[in-house]
């Protein structure tokens, strides 16, 4: 196959979304490689040659894609390139977000012919409620980069386009999760729903603690925080990211709802990633 070029295109707030695809297009290997981060802003009108591989990672908010990553690839087209679709979740589930982001790319021109899911450190992970903090660690790398290989050896493998083949991502081995932390995290959030306990729309700031330096600004996706008014953030605009939380350099910002507690304490197991290909 006539392949030597990978075109990474990434949304990623926090950072892992992109740390697993810029990791899987290293163990690629292909000498050139272009980068398209879609976590800030959209691009105009892109569309994709044939001749290319196409690495897109995106993160899972409540067991689907990322809507704003949707919103951004909308413009993004192929006709027939190949593409490698990768979801990141914070070790709960990614339920259809993967058979989601496959049919969104799909309908856009591209063929995938490889998935997969890994584990990201979930927005709502904090010191005190940990959720696969610190994921993707060392070995969720490892395992990217060699799947980075696997999709290298696929393409070389293939004759030509038309047996470059498309896979089900339907397919792909979901990872093991035990019945009874998942049916008391469920039962939590019915309880939690019905209690009418207010949940936070959007992160607190300490006024002391802030500097105004102006990082949440910069790295909001939506722009829901302004220059000069960094200590309070749009209602309207927040997807509760946390890429403001997660970065603020005077630990500023904090984003305490209950959904972290339950989260913590019911998906303590850390999940494997899964490939397909």
């Amino acid at each position: 196959m006539n392949i030597y070029e990978a075109h990474l295109i990434t949304f990623s707030p926090t950072h892992t979304s992109k740390q697993v695809g810029e990791t899987i297009v290293r163990g690629i290997g292909f000498s050139k490689v272009t980068s398209t981060d879609l976590t800030l802003h959209a691009v105009d009108k892109l569309e994709i040659p044939r001749d290319t591989l196409v690495v897109i990672t995106v993160p899972v908010y409540g067991g689907k894609v990322a809507p704003l990553a949707l919103e951004r690839l909308k413009e993004i087209h192929a006709a027939g390139a190949p593409a490698v679709v990768v979801v990141v979740y914070g070790n709960r589930a990614y339920e259809k977000a993967l058979a989601e982001l496959d049919a969104f790319v799909s309908e856009r021109g591209f063929k995938v012919i490889a998935g997969a899911t890994f584990i990201g450190e979930h927005s709502y992970s904090t010191g005190k409620n940990p959720v696969a903090a610190g994921r993707p660690d060392v070995d969720d790398l490892k395992y990217a980069e060699d799947f980075g290989k696997k999709i290298r050896i696929k393409i070389e493998a293939a004759v030509d386009m038309e047996r470059l083949y498309a896979v089900d991502v339907n397919r792909i081995q979901r990872p093991r999760q035990p019945f009874f932390p998942l049916f008391r995290f469920l039962r939590k959030v019915i309880k939690l729903r019905k209690s009418g306990v207010p949940l936070p729309r959007i992160p607190a700031v300490d006024a002391e603690l802030c500097t105004h330096c102006g990082y949440c600004v910069k790295h909001c996706p939506t722009g829901a925080i302004l220059k000069g008014d960094e200590c309070n953030t749009l209602v309207e605009k927040c997807i509760k990211c946390c890429a403001c939380v997660k970065g603020c350099p005077q630990k500023a910002r904090t984003y305490d709802t209950p959904f972290a507690a339950l989260l913590s304490d019911c998906f303590k197991k850390p999940k494997e990633n899964r490939i397909i290909v």
